[in-house]
């Protein structure tokens, strides 16, 4: 059964590494039908959460910051499975991700209690380090952010040693992580 895909790009770069997972995984996806829209977020106008707690009004129009989130919304609200793809910044996502991630609250807001829609969800990361203490808290923070949303997690994967952008070329066997992440749904 075909699969509605959005891919959250948080990374800055628009050849980097990240980008380079994002191509594989979307190749894979691609491949057994699915239908994939990615955004680069680095590239959109949207600003941080002003945590009024106002949205939630208008299932269209769910937050009362008007920005380029509103291209986002009818995607996510869609999607039977999200992509959070960023580069690893300070052990965490990075901060374009993190700023569109938190905007979605106001498509919480248009339910009873704030429920979130119920989401599959996949994590691609691009990072210098390349151990499994490099990744431990950016695993904790994407089991955790799964867990209090009730979403699936469908996969990983951790792209370590990857800090010039375009080293990750270098490493195909990440890279065939990717497209077998997105093969395999």
């Amino acid at each position: 059964m075909s699969k509605k895909i959005i891919i959250l790009n948080g990374s800055p770069r628009s050849n980097g590494n990240t980008s380079a997972l994002i191509e594989q995984f979307t190749k894979g996806a691609e491949q057994n039908g699915h239908q994939v829209i990615r955004f680069d977020l680095q590239k959109m106008n949207i600003h941080p959460c002003l945590g009024c707690c106002k949205g939630g009004k208008d299932p269209t129009s769910p937050c009362v910051q008007k920005d380029d989130m509103l291209k986002i919304y009818p995607h996510y609200v869609e999607a039977d499975l999200v992509v959070l793809a960023s580069p690893m910044y300070y052990w965490s996502i990075s901060g374009q991700l993190k700023t569109a991630f938190d905007r979605l609250f106001a498509v919480a807001e248009c339910n009873p209690n704030y429920a979130n829609p119920v989401k599959d969800c996949v994590l691609l990361m691009a990072a210098e380090g390349d151990s499994q203490e490099n990744f431990e808290p950016v695993a904790h923070f994407y089991h955790a952010l799964l867990n209090n949303l009730g979403w699936k997690d469908r996969g990983i994967v951790y792209a370590g040693g990857n800090m010039d952008a375009g080293s990750i070329l270098q490493k195909p066997e990440q890279l065939k992580a990717a497209f077998n992440l997105g093969a395999s749904l």
